[in-house]
């Protein structure tokens, strides 16, 4: 029984762990816990893929200053609106 607690308790501790294998990823990763937003860093990712390397820079921006409550919200809102919309239809109709 020992063996097998132990074995258990080694694959919950990798399931936790991070596995990155494309540089996307890695971006989406840092933008999420820049903004202190790690609940949504499926969407970061998602994001980072089509622009990363801005998208970072953005979200350094957004970290440093003082006051916003809500960082990933403003950082979304930084995002020009038309490419949120292309987003949206490319994967919301299968564009």
């Amino acid at each position: 029984m020992a063996l097998r607690d132990d074995y258990m308790e080694k694959l919950k501790r990798r399931g936790r762990e991070s596995r990155v294998y494309k540089k996307h990823q890695l971006l989406g990763l840092e933008i999420a816990q820049l903004l202190g937003d790690e609940k949504h860093k499926a969407l970061y990712i998602k994001l980072a893929k089509e622009d990363g390397e801005r998208l970072l820079e953005l979200a350094k921006d957004v970290s440093k200053r003082r006051g916003i409550l809500k960082k990933g919200a403003y950082f979304m809102s930084c995002i020009p609106q038309s490419a949120k919309r292309q987003r949206f239809h490319k994967t919301k109709h299968g564009r």
